[in-house]
């Protein structure tokens, strides 16, 4: 993934205060365990010297029902909400933490790669589609000649010119869901098209596609438009094919760094991968997810300026380097040196601190 989408927040001056809350509401009581459970936060997070007006503007997000979610993060820099984004689950542990960089790594890992693509259900008089990118998804309905649509069958001398008035408006059609697809596959620079719907619509909409789009269609069996249809089938599909595509993407990248490796233009081990961020030279930052980590390194106020030793950041013109952790100056640098950050599991990294990077020079 790119994580450039925090840069604004690095932007701001902390200290930052960083909360992730469990924020559903599947009970009648949710409302207050969710209460109950961010003042408990907020304790902990008065006790490491945060102020009512940090910890105001997480009150009032959490507490409005339209921003509902099973989860929260939120990143408060001053009195105001630096960054927040709703979760699809529970994080996987509650954290609340005031410190001078914002805790962003067990978000990051939690909300995965992102794959910006289009899910598109399709039938003869039109299609369903929801673009998926770094932003909330957007919803459009296709809706083109309604008429003619069904063959009947029946004789009579005007049943062949009917029948051929039926097809030419399943063509055009499919003609106009397929140039709503093209459009809305460039404005996304969407890396995969995933069709559903009725097969032969699917099959005219395929033939239609221009070649940027087609090359990164995937058809799947189930989906449908009609009224009443079950969602789960199609969504189940749409999740498996985006999960072959990134264990896909991932083994790509984990090949290229072992071959990396033997040309020297790969960082092994954290010492390493640290010089290589501070020198701006890591093109994909890997990371072993492990929410259990808890080492420390030192910072400077640029998002290059990291360092194992604080004695290494006075040598290079830092003249106030502070201890911070090290998954949150990991993920600074990474950010705001353009580098990719990929997780990893701990059997495809095999360095003793979990962290390496592939090169650009």
């Amino acid at each position: 993934m790119r994580p450039d989408f925090l840069r604004p927040l690095y932007a701001r001056q902390g200290p930052f205060v960083s909360i992730y809350l469990d924020t559903g509401r599947a009970t009648e009581t949710a409302a207050t365990e969710v209460e109950l459970r961010r003042r408990r936060l907020s304790e902990r997070l008065v006790a490491e010297g945060a102020t009512a007006e940090e910890l105001i503007p997480v009150a009032d997000l959490v507490s409005d029902p339209e921003r509902a979610a099973p989860g929260r993060a939120v990143f408060v820099a001053g009195p105001e909400v630096g960054y927040t984004e709703a979760l699809p689950a529970p994080p996987r542990r509650e954290i609340a933490r005031r410190s001078p960089l914002p805790h962003v790594m067990p978000l990051l890992a939690q909300r995965g790669e992102n794959v910006p693509h289009l899910r598109v259900l399709v039938d003869h008089t039109g299609a369903d589609l929801v673009a998926i990118g770094a932003g909330a998804p957007r919803e459009l309905v296709v809706a083109a000649e309604d008429w003619p649509l069904q063959k009947t069958g029946q004789g009579g001398w005007s049943q062949k010119r009917y029948e051929r008035g039926v097809e030419t408006t399943w063509d055009r059609n499919a003609a106009a869901v397929a140039e709503t697809i093209d459009r809305e596959a460039r404005r996304l620079d969407a890396e995969l098209v995933i069709l559903a719907g009725d097969p032969r619509s699917r099959s005219l909409v395929r033939d239609r596609l221009g070649k940027e789009a087609a090359s990164k269609l995937v058809m799947v069996e189930h989906g449908s438009r009609a009224p009443g249809a079950a969602p789960t089938l199609f969504a189940k599909e749409a999740e498996a094919v985006l999960d072959e595509h990134i264990a896909a993407r991932r083994a790509r990248v984990i090949d290229a760094y072992g071959e990396a490796t033997g040309h020297n233009m790969a960082a092994q081990g954290l010492i390493e991968t640290v010089d290589a961020l501070r020198e701006r030279r890591v093109r994909t930052l890997l990371v072993v997810d492990d929410p259990s980590a808890d080492g420390t390194l030192w910072v400077g106020e640029a998002g290059h300026e990291i360092g194992v030793e604080r004695d290494e950041l006075r040598a290079a013109g830092v003249p106030d380097p502070i201890r911070e952790r090290a998954d949150a100056a990991l993920a600074r640098a990474a950010t705001l040196t353009g580098a990719e950050l990929w997780f990893v599991s701990a059997t495809e990294l095999h360095t003793p601190d979990g962290v390496a990077a592939l090169l650009r020079f």
